[in-house]
């Protein structure tokens, strides 16, 4: 895949202790993305596909804490259908509570949870909110209320949920440089105004992360 290459750091809004980097390749109508975040709980790497039109075509995530280990590979195929194939080594105990188990449930993937579903949302990730944005040209102008079914990966877990979301916009701030895109979760009963670029990447989420540093090359 060929476009340009963005190198970007975040810094944790609710943990200043919790750096995100991430680089992007962007194309006409699709990107890839290798990522990692490091806290001082677990280390996160992981690395994203997206098809035409931005939709998610592989999430693989790679968690390292103290006494576990999870992976997970994560995929969406042509014909809409989620699957997942997960490993965990170690304690299955994080702050005294313990983990739900890494990668899709089956009575939830048998109910049809991710119908419909075309991107993933992994937790902590600004990278993630780019695929939608893309989509509805939130970066670009004013965008009325849009829903969408997401698949959210929980950290550090890597347990794979049904997520409903919302999408909109409002006009762009040519003065500024950015446009502000209203993000809420029905699931988590969450709303957050980000500002995005023109590349429609993450510069502020309140309470989630603020970018300190970017770079682009072509």
């Amino acid at each position: 895949m060929r476009g340009a290459v963005r190198q970007v750091e975040w810094v944790g809004d609710d943990d200043p202790e919790r750096l995100e980097a991430a680089t992007i390749t962007l194309a006409a109508d699709r990107l890839d993305a290798l990522g990692t975040s490091r806290s001082t709980d677990y280390v996160t790497s992981w690395s994203l596909e997206t098809g035409p039109d931005w939709v998610t075509s592989r999430l693989d995530v790679a968690v390292f804490g103290r006494g576990f280990t999870r992976r997970l590979a994560l995929a969406r195929d042509a014909h809409g259908r989620w699957t997942s194939e997960a490993t965990q080594e170690g304690i299955g105990v994080y702050h005294d509570e313990e983990l739900a188990d890494p990668g899709i449930d089956a009575r939830e993937a048998a109910d049809g949870a991710f119908d419909g579903a075309l991107d993933c949302d992994l937790a902590l990730c600004p990278v993630t909110n780019t695929m939608p944005i893309l989509r509805l040209g939130a970066h670009r102008g004013a965008v009325a209320e849009t829903r969408f079914v997401m698949a959210w990966v929980a950290l550090p877990s890597l347990a794979v949920s049904r997520s409903e979301q919302l999408y909109s916009a409002t006009p762009y701030d040519e003065e500024a440089g950015h446009a502000v895109v209203r993000y809420s979760s029905e699931s988590r009963d969450f709303t957050a105004d980000l500002t995005v670029d023109p590349d429609g990447i993450v510069i502020d989420y309140p309470q989630l992360a603020r970018r300190i540093r970017t770079r682009t090359r072509a």
